[in-house]
């Protein structure tokens, strides 16, 4: 029924999985809403920013033939911020993540061979600019190298354009710090903490939607590598780099220093592009409406519970 209803991408869709986010930002962040004027422009910035992802995923998938013309993958991110909705509190991690998914955007689209060196350059950039937001997501410097080795085996010029593109990023935050602080260097600018302790998700709620998103992932992920064989030669490259950029997020919500939700954030487009391909690949109606099920049940229990 669900996967029948986003089987083609129309206006519709979008207006879906936009309201299906307000209503989850609603119900568990009622909270944040107050008359303090920067508190209520913070609460509509990060909502803002959460429904532009819908935009740029499909925008990324559509470009880039990640999948067929369905809406699969904007309602599998939708269905994403309901099982993780702490996301929406952390307007860092969702900057950071925007700033990646331009990225990844830039990367995806090497495969028509044009402007090589500039999507590159793009890329260091927004990859380093995203760690003045969230310093961690410098892990996503892994599928900078994935498209390095795909795409420039016979330039090792282009080595260095996503190093020089990262410089700016530093040159810029010395500059800022210099005006700022009189120095070119806080010791948060460098402080990569990380913590391995997972005593948080130590309840019901969490260990449930782990459980459901931890084997949705590896299920999808297993048949989405599968079939890459059968993919177009000229987009192998691109699905996975797709797929590097879900263990990178993967990685981030492992060894992030706090274990809010928001660590998971980084994943939900990756994984949506993954899930996206498992839907529309499988024959069995009832199997593929069991995961969308399984997303849309998680916020259900988790208010329950």
């Amino acid at each position: 029924m669900i996967t029948t209803i986003f089987r083609k991408s129309k206006p519709i869709n979008f207006i879906i999985v936009a309201a299906y986010m307000i209503l989850i930002f609603v119900i568990f962040n009622y909270n944040s809403f107050s008359t303090d004027f920067n508190e209520l422009a913070n609460t509509f910035l990060k909502l803002g920013v959460s429904l532009f992802f819908i935009f740029i995923l499909d925008f990324i998938v559509s470009k880039n033939s990640l999948s067929k013309k369905n809406s699969y993958a904007i309602l599998t991110l939708g269905l994403l911020f309901g099982v993780c909705p702490e996301a929406f509190n952390h307007s860092n991690a969702l900057i950071a993540n925007l700033l990646v998914l331009f990225a990844l955007r830039r990367l995806l689209s090497l495969h028509s061979n044009l402007t090589i060196k500039k999507k590159f350059l793009d890329a260091g950039f927004w990859i380093m600019l995203a760690t003045l937001f969230y310093l961690w997501s410098t892990l996503f410097f892994l599928i900078v190298i994935v498209a390095l080795m795909y795409y420039s085996q016979n330039n090792v010029k282009n080595i260095i354009v996503p190093i020089i593109g990262a410089c700016t990023v530093v040159v810029l935050l010395f500059a800022y710090n210099i005006v700022r602080f009189d120095t070119y260097f806080q010791s948060s600018d460098l402080d990569f903490a990380y913590s391995l302790d997972f005593t948080v998700y130590n309840s019901k709620q969490n260990i449930i939607r782990l459980t459901v998103l931890v084997v949705a992932f590896i299920w999808t992920s297993i048949y989405y590598l599968n079939n890459l064989s059968d993919k177009n030669k000229r987009l192998k490259p691109s699905y996975f780099i797709v797929f590097f950029a879900a263990i990178s997020a993967f990685i981030i919500a492992f060894i992030a220093p706090d274990k809010n939700g928001s660590e998971f954030v980084f994943l939900f487009a990756p994984f949506s592009i993954i899930m996206s391909n498992y839907i529309e690949d499988i024959s069995e109606r009832w199997f593929k409406e069991i995961f969308i099920v399984l997303l849309l049940l998680v916020p259900i229990i988790s208010l329950l519970l």
